[in-house]
């Protein structure tokens, strides 16, 4: 029925790996900081560790059904309902977490079925919630076929949204459930009741390109000697927008001229965010970005000494993030409730300053590589912005030792150092 494939992997053990996850690397299948933690890690799979790596994802309804790119396939799935939604990736979500769940497993068994019958392991990473039904009904094909104990199922949790509708003891038995942070780890056991094991997020290679000086100097221009402020994060109350607020405020009320250049998403919150910031006497205008990078975001910024927040209403690329962090004068990454910190070490990466807050980012180290505020109060965030403004040389050292730090979070590494040993010592 099978053929033999020819595998190759960790020791020659692990011949291919599968990721399973709703986002990916298409316009459609990017909704957030998941996407671009698969996109990182499935390319330091197939082309720093050179593994066989298979990407089942929820793909542009349009695009070709599989698509190879040297050792990485990427497999689209669930298009035929995304025709039907074309706003995105989770638009549909719940008819696409069924078909998800109900045609992919007997698929890739097929798939993986050769390499096991011939004495082959796989090792299968599946990212959210989304997927929890999709890897219950892959571990029951495995077992009634007697090749479970050839697979290695990994299931991954970058934060709590789901949680309640996930049937954990079942999921333990089917798969190692892992998380990002030790702060995860801790949340998990004790809110849920499941023990996890750490394998931190990581980045890709785009995030340590140079910034370009042509942009940088014209962002900073553009800012006109304002002491350039920067947060990026959904509008949740968990992610204290009020605190930042605030704290631009009190910087205003200082002669500091802060500008904070805020990237929300479309949550309810975000209302009473602007709300707040225009009865603290700030001004705020809303503006989208035109082109690309550093140059486009400077153009939006044509006005920014008449502003004192800036909402950015469009997409803000890679490029355009890496010279933004760059110019500000801080990051502010404070959130109270922060399963990793995905943009704090993007700063890092980038030149910047992340201001964090102290729940997952587990790479932060206070006046080393990053300020770290530990409550709410706004007064502690100013203080930080003041002593960047008023010690340069501090300033300096910390960016230095930000960038330090993160290269030791690219995706090779990471792959390297986190998830390989615990497949080694299955």
């Amino acid at each position: 029925m099978f053929e033999r494939v020819e595998h190759r992997g960790i020791g020659g053990d692990v011949g291919e790996v599968h990721v399973l996850s709703f986002e990916g690397p298409d316009a459609y299948a990017r909704a957030g900081g998941i996407a671009t933690r698969i996109v990182g890690l499935t390319d330091a799979l197939a082309h720093v560790h050179g593994l066989d790596t298979h990407l089942w994802f929820v793909g542009d309804p349009h695009a070709e059904g599989h698509e190879t790119r040297g050792t990485l396939h990427l497999h689209r799935w669930c298009q035929w309902i995304s025709r039907y939604h074309p706003s995105g990736v989770y638009d549909g979500e719940e008819g696409k977490v069924s078909d998800y769940a109900r045609s992919l497993p007997p698929w890739m068994l097929a798939r993986l079925a050769p390499n096991l019958l011939a004495g082959g392991r796989a090792l299968v990473l599946a990212e959210e919630h989304q997927t929890v039904p999709a890897v219950l009904h892959l571990d029951h094909l495995l077992r009634e076929a007697g090749l479970r104990d050839r697979v290695r199922i990994l299931w991954n949790a970058n934060n709590t949204f789901g949680f309640h509708a996930i049937p954990w003891a079942a999921l333990a038995r089917a798969a190692t459930i892992t998380t990002v942070s030790r702060y995860m780890r801790q949340w998990m056991a004790d809110h849920v009741g499941v023990e996890s094991l750490v394998i931190p997020n990581g980045l890709g290679d785009e995030a340590f390109l140079t910034v370009a000086g042509d942009q940088l100097r014209e962002l900073k221009r553009r800012a006109q000697g304002r002491t350039l402020l920067t947060k990026i994060a959904r509008f949740d109350p968990d992610k204290r927008w009020m605190t930042a607020i605030h704290a631009v405020a009190a910087l205003k009320q200082r002669g500091a001229k802060p500008l904070l250049v805020a990237r929300g998403g479309l949550e309810a919150h975000g209302v009473e965010v602007l709300e707040r910031a225009r009865a603290l006497g700030l001004r705020v205008a809303e503006r989208t970005v035109g082109t690309p990078g550093g140059h486009g975001l400077a153009r939006a910024l044509h006005d920014a000494r008449e502003q004192d927040v800036v909402v950015m209403r469009s997409h803000l690329d890679d490029e355009a993030k890496r010279v933004l962090f760059r110019a500000s004068t801080a990051v502010l990454a404070n959130s109270g409730h922060e399963p990793f910190g995905l943009v704090g070490l993007e700063a890092m990466a980038a030149g910047g300053v992340a201001c964090t807050g102290v729940s997952g980012e587990d790479y932060a180290v206070a006046g080393s590589n990053a300020l770290v505020v530990q409550t709410s109060d706004p007064r502690e965030l100013v203080e930080d912005v003041e002593l960047l403004r008023r010690s340069p040389e501090v300033a300096k050292a910390i960016r230095r030792e930000g960038q330090r730090t993160a290269r030791q979070f690219a995706w090779g590494q990471v792959v390297e150092r986190s998830l390989f040993p615990q497949l080694r010592s299955a």
